[in-house]
């Protein structure tokens, strides 16, 4: 098959989320056989400078990025307010990519175009007008949710107002939008259920089909976490990600006031590391006892080798956590939060261990440090659950058989 995949930001380097999402199906869709091209917006916030895509990659996907401004701009988005427009989407409505993807629909033919994230949507009239290609919403989230969590908490009543805002308008263009592609490719069998629900209501007053839906979670190939080099530093606790995500800083923050007191009285040779890409000022600067911020780390895996304990303080967000999945690949004993581990077909206590308030943070980290083996067995439980439920070979047969659906 030939799929052309439009994405929000490069998938390369997949060194975050989003771009390893994307980037897994990209190289299995490859490696299964078929035809891969990739368009992908280039903002200031993640930006990727063409020459330092290797070649190899390059030459097989034939990725080509294109620059979009993406800054928020005040008034811009005051102006947002009088309208019903989702001030989130349109920032990615971009003229200069539109004339590319184009080009690229009359020299190229294509059975599928995947459009990576919401924020791709609004060039589907433009695929529609250019060619007959089936289109396919990768929704990694459902985008309002995010939002939407994120108001519920926010203390300043006037940004609690507007982020509400922000979330309805992408709740509405997101309701309405679904009904315009072929078929969505959820994150989650959560997020499938969602989309699929919404669209059942939806069709009791309405004559609209509604779109088949599938989920495709984030995949690996389970090899490559086995028997990492390195020696692990027992016991230890450690966050990693894109610390410039407004649901990590905010879990974060919260984890290291309500939490991080109680465990560095009890524990005081603890350790606790952050890494990730984007830190942000508050947290460099930050002077916390047995916090070590690390910043970006040059190899994702080799941190994981290294640590014991990952905490994911998640309040707020949508989708799958790819760095949790990453994680129990590795074997590595989870605390998260319920919101954190959605998406996961997870057992508590089984293969992650979860957490919602202070005190049952500190329960579990203590579970963990007083109990070497019990915490060694939950991660090797979490690496058969990942082998079983989240190999990026099933995957993309998987994904495979929704596009034959699709295009018949």
């Amino acid at each position: 098959m030939r799929i052309l995949f439009l994405c929000n930001k490069s998938p390369w380097p997949p060194k975050e989320g989003g771009p390893m999402a994307m980037n897994m199906l990209i190289e299995g869709l490859i490696d299964a056989g078929h035809q891969v091209r990739v368009l992908a917006i280039n903002s200031f916030k993640y930006n990727v400078a063409v020459e330092n895509i290797p070649f190899a990659y390059a030459e097989k996907t034939g990725i080509e990025l294109i620059d979009v401004d993406l800054r928020i701009r005040p008034f811009n988005a005051f102006l947002n307010l009088f309208t019903h427009e989702s001030y989130h989407v349109v920032r990615f409505d971009s003229d200069k990519f539109r004339a590319r993807l184009i080009g690229k629909l009359r020299s190229e033919e294509f059975d599928v175009v995947q459009l990576e994230t919401l924020f791709m949507c609004p060039y589907i009239d433009t695929i529609r007008e250019h060619s007959g290609a089936k289109i396919v919403l990768r929704a990694h989230n459902i985008e309002h949710l995010v939002w939407q969590r994120i108001a519920e908490e926010t203390k300043n009543p006037f940004k609690k107002w507007y982020i509400r805002h922000l979330a309805q308008t992408l709740k509405n263009y997101e309701q309405k939008i679904i009904f315009k592609v072929d078929g969505i490719a959820a994150i989650t069998p959560k997020d499938a259920g969602y989309f699929s629900e919404m669209q059942a209501m939806h069709s009791l007053h309405s004559s609209i089909p509604c779109i088949p839906c599938i989920d495709i979670p984030f995949g690996i190939d389970p090899a490559k976490y086995i028997d990492l080099p390195g020696t692990e530093e027992f016991p230890s606790l450690f966050s990693l990600g894109s610390m410039n995500w407004i649901p990590n800083q905010d879990g974060i923050r919260w984890f290291l006031q309500q939490v991080w007191p109680d465990v560095h009285h009890q524990f005081p040779d603890l350790k606790y590391y952050l890494a990730g890409r984007e830190m942000p000022a508050w947290m460099r600067s930050m002077k916390l006892p047995n916090v070590v911020v690390l910043g970006e780390v040059e190899d994702a895996r080799d941190f994981l080798a290294s640590k014991a304990i990952m905490i994911v303080p998640l309040f707020s967000g949508s989708g799958i956590r790819v760095k949790i999945i990453e994680g129990m690949a590795a074997g590595k004993t989870i605390i998260s939060t319920a919101i954190g581990a959605e998406g996961i077909n997870y057992t508590h206590r089984e293969n992650i261990l979860i957490a919602d308030a202070p005190c049952e943070f500190f329960e579990m980290i203590s579970l963990c440090v007083k109990n070497p083996e019990f915490c060694r067995k939950t991660g090797a439980q979490a690496r058969i659950l990942i082998s079983d439920g989240y190999n990026t070979h099933i995957l993309i047969w998987k994904l495979l058989a929704f596009y034959q659906q699709l295009t018949g």
